[in-house]
């Protein structure tokens, strides 16, 4: 995994790096056995945003018109997910990041990521979903019962995540807004380093 800190010092991105959730278990987690052989080739990180831009499916928060879009993978069991979701909304009226959820953490994954992926006003739903999870109460309800085309984005979600060489989420995916490079990071981060990660200050 190609992981692209720019004026971070070593302890915070040690620190970052940590700030993740890992994959636990597959048994709950939507399986990849019907994919082809090119659905899981690794995807180099110079790709990664065309690749996820293209492929991926989520739903969107902040600027809509914006340019500058952030590609953001996470599990809706994932606190550290949580935490970055916090982290972005100072920064959504200037950036368009679309949350694409997966399921590797356990057996609610899939259900609350495809309830908040449908629901009518997704992003007011991932607020309290969000809110309910950091606060220990394991995030909203959601039914077991999946339509069957959400069940497979979900699952083509997921897939990008482990070709991109991922093993944890969050796993944002952005063009620096300086350079226009690629750039990818695991882990949550303040507001202030992840606006310095997306390469938004002076």
């Amino acid at each position: 995994m190609n992981i692209r800190h720019f004026t971070l010092p070593l302890v915070a991105a040690v620190a970052l790096s940590l700030a993740a959730c890992s994959k636990e278990d597959t048994t709950g987690a939507p399986g990849t056995a019907s994919a082809s052989a090119a659905d899981k080739a690794p995807i180099a990180a110079a790709q990664a945003y065309d690749v996820l831009s293209a492929q991926g499916k989520g739903f969107t928060a902040g600027a809509l018109m914006s340019a500058n879009t952030v590609f953001v993978l996470f599990d809706p069991q994932c606190p550290h997910c949580a935490h970055l979701w916090q982290s972005s909304v100072p920064l959504q009226n200037k950036v368009k990041f679309v949350w694409l959820p997966v399921a590797i953490m356990n057996a609610k994954s899939a259900p609350q990521g495809a309830a908040i992926m449908t629901a009518a006003n997704p992003v007011d739903t991932m607020t309290a979903h969000e809110q309910q999870l950091l606060a220990g109460q394991g995030g909203m309800s959601a039914s077991s019962s999946i339509a069957p085309d959400v069940l497979q984005t979900i699952k083509t979600n997921t897939e990008l995540l482990e070709r991109l060489g991922a093993s944890s989420v969050p796993f944002m995916v952005a063009k620096h807004q300086k350079s226009g490079a690629v750039i990818t990071q695991s882990g949550a981060m303040g507001t202030e380093a992840l606006a310095g990660f997306l390469g938004m200050n002076p």
